[in-house]
């Protein structure tokens, strides 16, 4: 945006009293105005800083500043939603063209190549590539790529276990290397070393194509300089591969089917018999689409199925465990009583099932329906387990920077968190977490602190905070609800995560904290704290359980990050303080005499110059205001280190 265009606004002077209201209000809405024409045009981050720059070099009132800049963020966070939308959308789209394509399958090679044009144009890569197995001779060969330039490159055929690609084939399972030449996890060979250095290519990343156990191929995407890729593109590339092996199932399908129709006498009459099922099934498929693009659910998908099947369809985690490793092997679905089961399955994992109930009865192409809808249902969760890991992921950082970089400016660090639904300004408690018993050998103990970090990201996003994992377990910045207290928050933040994860959890809480963005060291030492309370807690031997320091008496004192005299005092004899201070009575003198005399009533009313009965009196009373248990070993030692800390802080040496 120019300076001259700005300037059209007709700013008002910074000497012109009169008509300065409507002229601001004026400028303002000029400054809409122009953040709506640069989201219009699309324009770069940069051009949002031009209409505050000159409204700041003219000399504008500070609140007519304040609203450019208001303005200025809200333009910034709608342009950064709509690139995330379109972004998103963009994913989508791409992956529903697939899928249309792959329902009115006539050519296998045309939908490989738009499968493979699609991930490389989505990825960013200089190259995308899929090979295919071949059972006759052994090896494997190069079937589509796009952005190749070297013809020995698109001629290579390798031999099973060899390169990248075969090792992707042989463990069944995603692989990247940003640097091929001197990755050494798989078997280089001249040949394919040959081909790739032609092409040039230095990253890789390859999925494998699967059919039921079985892998079929391998897609690809490469580029010609070092580079990572992330989780959600080698998700994204895990999508387009399960569509290509679905493309070549549905070839292959279609092949058998061709053939077997040749040699019956009935064909026609067998396809008007099915004409109805077939129509079923594209009635599902359609459904299925509608309700992927409109944003539906997993419970959304088992619904329209149900009413295609004339049954009662169910996604759940608790279907037959033999069935459902059936279905997950053979990738079909399993007949399971009077029921079916097909497994939802991405890649190596399991993500559930779809049970159609009371329906023994299903003919192949209503299978194929079902089998269809799990792998929808796959799909739908891989995108919101992407969307939630991608939010944990900011999260996460947002906390990391809070505890690490100090330096940070405060107004992003607010802005960050409000795209987070958190509120920094708020009052929050920093809790540090902990497996209670560690698993039996590394590999289950990673995973275990996996599922912790997972369920307390998911509790922070409920509860409008952060997490991230850090020294073994998870750190956690809550805010603190109006009467509660940062021992009832660690109590039950415990009890949840360990709910979540199946096994004890153990808590550390800081006393609460304020002004996160202005005063960012707090929440490094409300980390400290909190780790030195849950240090003690399992020192105490109760692990699995949550406190604060407020809940240890004298100790909470050398474990909180600020000595809380006061707050100590108050909770241990503030009700005999109170007392004295309303009544004028003498309480206080009473426990100090009684203390210093052994704890002897008749050697307390001697020092009080009073009779025994008052003191007994006395005492009575402190034990109505204190507790029946006030003079336990535990309770005594911190009523008299209270009554010490009472009376230095009241003495004038200490003022």
């Amino acid at each position: 945006m120019s300076r001259n265009h700005v300037q059209s606004a007709r700013w008002p002077a910074p000497a012109e009293p009169v008509g300065a209201l409507a002229e601001g209000a004026e400028l303002v809405s000029g400054a809409d105005s122009a953040y709506l024409e640069l989201l219009a045009r699309g324009a770069s981050a940069e051009a949002y800083e031009q209409p505050l720059l000159v409204a700041r070099a003219e000399g504008r009132p500070p609140e007519m500043i304040a609203e450019l800049e208001r303005a200025r963020l809200l333009a910034l966070r709608v342009r950064t939603e709509l690139e995330g939308r379109r972004r998103r959308e963009a994913e989508l789209s791409a992956l529903f063209e697939t899928a249309h394509d792959l329902a009115g399958l006539r050519d296998v090679d045309a939908v490989l190549q738009a499968i493979v044009q699609r991930a490389r144009s989505l990825l960013g890569t200089d190259v995308a590539y899929l090979s295919l197995n071949d059972p006759a001779r052994g090896d494997t060969y190069m079937r589509v790529t796009e952005g190749s330039v070297a013809a020995r490159f698109q001629q290579l055929r390798l031999g099973m276990g060899e390169g990248l690609g075969g090792l992707v084939a042989q463990t069944a399972r995603p692989y990247v290397t940003d640097d091929y030449f001197r990755d050494d996890r798989f078997q280089h060979t001249l040949t394919i070393d040959a081909g790739v250095r032609d092409e040039g290519l230095v990253a890789i990343l390859g999925v494998p194509l699967m059919l039921g156990p079985h892998v079929i191929g391998v897609l690809f995407a490469a580029d010609r300089r070092a580079r990572v890729f992330e989780r959600g593109q080698i998700a994204l590339l895990g999508s387009f591969a399960a569509l290509a092996a679905a493309a070549i199932d549905g070839a292959n399908l279609l092949t058998e089917t061709r053939a077997a129709m040749a040699g019956l006498e009935r064909a026609n009459e067998i396809i008007k018999d099915r004409s109805a099922v077939i129509e079923r099934a594209s009635d599902v498929h359609d459904r299925l689409a509608e309700l992927v693009l409109r944003g539906g659910g997993v419970h959304d998908v088992a619904a329209a199925v149900s009413q295609v099947l004339g049954g009662t369809v169910e996604f759940t985690d608790t279907a037959d465990a033999r069935s459902l490793a059936t279905s997950r092997t053979e990738g079909h679905a399993v007949r399971h009583g009077d029921d079916w089961i097909a497994a939802v399955a991405a890649g190596g994992e399991l993500l559930g099932a779809l049970v159609l109930r009371g329906h023994p009865g299903l003919d192949p192409v209503d299978q194929r329906t079902l089998e269809r809808a799990a792998m929808v249902t796959s799909l739908l969760l891989l995108a919101r387990r992407s969307a939630a890991e991608a939010e944990q992921r900011v999260r996460g950082e947002l906390l990391d920077d809070l505890l690490d970089a100090r330096d940070r400016d405060p107004r992003q660090l607010l802005d960050r968190a409000a795209r987070l639904h958190a509120d920094l300004d708020a009052t929050h408690v920093v809790l540090a977490a902990r497996l209670g018993s560690p698993a039996a050998g590394a590999e289950e103990a990673a995973a275990a602190r996996r599922r912790l970090w997972s369920a307390a990201s998911h509790l922070a996003t409920t509860r409008h905070g952060l997490a991230a994992a850090r020294d073994g377990g998870t750190v956690l910045l809550l805010p603190l609800d109006p009467g509660d207290t940062a021992a009832d928050l660690a109590r039950r933040t415990a009890r949840q995560l360990g709910t979540a994860v199946h096994q004890p959890v153990t808590v550390g809480a800081s006393a609460p904290v304020a002004d996160l963005a202005v005063r960012p060291e707090t929440v490094a030492a409300g980390y400290a704290e909190g780790r030195r309370c849950l240090d003690a807690i399992h020192l105490l031997g109760r692990g699995g359980d949550g406190a604060a320091a407020e809940d240890f008496g004298f100790l909470g004192l050398l474990l909180a990050g600020e000595r809380d005299v006061t707050g100590f005092v108050e909770r241990t004899i503030g009700p005999v303080v109170a007392y004295d201070t309303r009544r004028g009575t003498e309480l206080l003198r009473t426990l100090e005499a009684y203390f210093a005399s052994g704890m002897s009533p008749a050697r307390t009313k001697d020092d009080l110059h009073v009779h025994v009965n008052t003191v007994a009196q006395r005492l009575e009373r402190v034990a109505r205001l204190l507790g029946d248990d006030w003079q336990s070993p535990a309770r005594v030692l911190e009523i008299q280190l209270a009554l010490r800390l009472h009376r230095l802080a009241a003495s004038p040496e200490s003022r």
